[in-house]
């Protein structure tokens, strides 16, 4: 398991990361990685999340960038002191690799931000020698 921690603002991002090998086929160079995040507003005015952005990078050094509305479909509003957790999966075709990112942010007065995601491993243990 991998962890990351990042504050932009008022927005804290806390994202924990898991090897899946129910979901993986290492003899086909697939890895699968799910990874749990929660966001949390510490601020006194309410944000909501727009979009995303991740860049995932595999152990080869290969980039992939993934952008979109939302999280799991959902644009949630944040209000002080209001968190707001998803869990999503990511294949890669090493055995390790990590992923970093932001989630696009929006203030009540109309500005929008960018809440940093911290880079965290995505890591098959048995994969390391």
């Amino acid at each position: 398991m991998s962890t990351s921690e990042a504050l932009t603002q008022s927005v804290h991002v806390e994202v924990r990361s898991m090897y899946v090998p129910e979901r993986s086929s290492p003899e086909r160079e697939f890895f699968f990685f799910a990874y749990q995040v929660r966001i949390t507003n510490q601020g006194e005015a309410p944000v909501k999340l727009l979009a995303r952005h991740w860049v995932i990078t595999d152990s080869t050094g290969k980039v992939e960038e993934v952008r979109g509305p939302g999280v799991v479909g959902e644009q949630p509003l944040l209000s002080e002191g209001q968190s707001f957790s998803y869990t999503s999966g990511c294949p890669l075709g090493t055995p390790t690799g990590n992923m970093r990112g932001d989630f696009e942010m929006l203030t009540s007065e109309g500005e929008t931000f960018k809440a940093k995601v911290a880079p965290f491993g995505l890591e098959h243990s048995s994969g390391i020698h």
